[in-house]
């Protein structure tokens, strides 16, 4: 944040992304450092941001790629990660997506669902290809976060439910062009109570020893990502506790001989490089509040609007006494508000504001909702 508070915006337009590049790598280092202690393998989910600049630079620390579209597999596959390092995931993949990922050879399909199964089987039957397949398992843990973005209850559309097992491993063995080399776990996003993911080890434990049981020794297993990120103090904690969350499964989970231990991380990566800035239009005063109207709005950052989630506000501009402002954008809804009864420096028209933690899940969601033109990306870098 020091270098964006040092720079001159005077002439750039706004709204803008901008992007630490530096703190990226950072972030990149601390990650696979941690990663590498216990030889896990991390997969970056492209869903939280598929910048081609953010892309190349996560491939060059040897990270894999969690895709959840065809498009999503393009993208990756032209920043350089290999086609043996993509995972497809998603409850609702389109024939025209699993040919996509056939095509490329990818490393492995996550699967959700018995018709999923019959379907890519069929469709790898007429590629002449075996695909190699996880199944995605519903452990039922409850990731105490925001309801739209818990995966892991069996009242969610997410993954396999266990009562289905018995089905699904019957049903494979009449699949002769599917390879069943791992399962997989995912249980929600932003993710900040660590014993969460202690819960989670102690099903997985359950799980994996079900299918050892019957006869199952499988060489994958991901346990997914979720980890999230302090989006109250982006400065003083830019980079999440990587070292507490791989110690975690290190000492809870139950790893087989030759098993490789995979992680789906998103968010935990870049939502602190990214800052939304944008200038005030106007300053509207009122008896019972004061509005601060920003040229940003839902259409550069749902998620405030979506999830009633909290993102740092700044006044990069103004050195004034405090006010407290309603932070809101031009959309026309009246949903379109960043934040209520926000202490700022009191601010005035052209001030630049910055949105902080917007890496994840920010520009890669816009919309062009009111035909408004989408915002560019500004990289930095030492």
């Amino acid at each position: 944040m020091r270098n964006l508070k040092e720079q001159n915006w005077n002439g750039t337009p706004t709204p803008f992304y901008y992007y630490d590049l530096d703190l990226l790598k950072q972030t990149l280092e601390t990650a696979s450092t941690e990663a590498a202690k216990y030889g896990y393998h991390i997969h970056y989910a492209l869903k939280a941001n598929s910048n081609e600049p953010i892309l190349k630079l996560i491939q060059q620390y040897g990270l894999g790629a969690d895709c959840v579209s065809g498009n999503e597999i393009k993208q990756a596959l032209a920043n350089g990660f290999e086609a043996s390092q993509v995972v497809f995931a998603g409850v609702g993949k389109s024939d025209a997506e699993i040919k996509i990922a056939l095509n490329a050879d990818i490393f492995c399909f996550n699967c959700e669902s018995v018709q999923e199964l019959e379907v890519l089987n069929e469709l790898a039957q007429q590629h002449n290809q075996t695909a190699r397949i996880a199944l995605r398992i519903n452990p039922n843990v409850n990731a105490n976060t925001h309801k739209y973005i818990t995966t892991g209850l069996e009242e969610n559309k997410f993954g396999i439910n266990t009562w289905e097992l018995p089905e699904v491993l019957n049903l494979l063995k009449q699949l002769p062009n599917l390879e069943l080399i791992g399962i997989h776990f995912h249980i929600g996003s932003q993710i900040t109570d660590l014993q969460v993911f202690e819960q989670l080890c102690v099903r997985v434990n359950e799980i994996q020893q079900g299918f050892r049981d019957q006869g199952y020794h499988l060489k994958h297993l991901n346990v997914g990502g979720g980890l999230g990120v302090d989006y109250y103090e982006p400065e003083s904690n830019a980079i999440p506790d990587f070292a507490a969350y791989f110690a975690i499964f290190n000492r809870l989970l139950q790893v087989q001989p030759g098993q490789v231990v995979h992680y789906e991380l998103g968010r935990a990566l870049v939502a602190q490089c990214g800052t939304l800035v944008s200038r005030v239009l106007y300053i509207k005063k009122g008896q019972k509040k004061n509005f601060a109207i920003l040229d940003a709005g839902m259409t550069e950052l749902i998620r405030p609007m979506l999830y009633q989630a909290y993102h740092k506000i700044e006044n990069l501009s103004s050195h004034l006494p405090e006010q407290t402002y309603d932070v809101v954008g031009p959309i026309c809804e009246s949903s379109d508000c960043f934040a209520q009864n926000v202490p700022l420096p009191e601010t005035h028209r052209h001030d630049v504001m910055a949105i902080r933690t917007a890496g994840a899940y920010a520009e890669v969601m816009a919309s062009n909702y009111n035909l408004r033109e989408k915002a560019v990306a500004i990289y930095s870098s030492n």
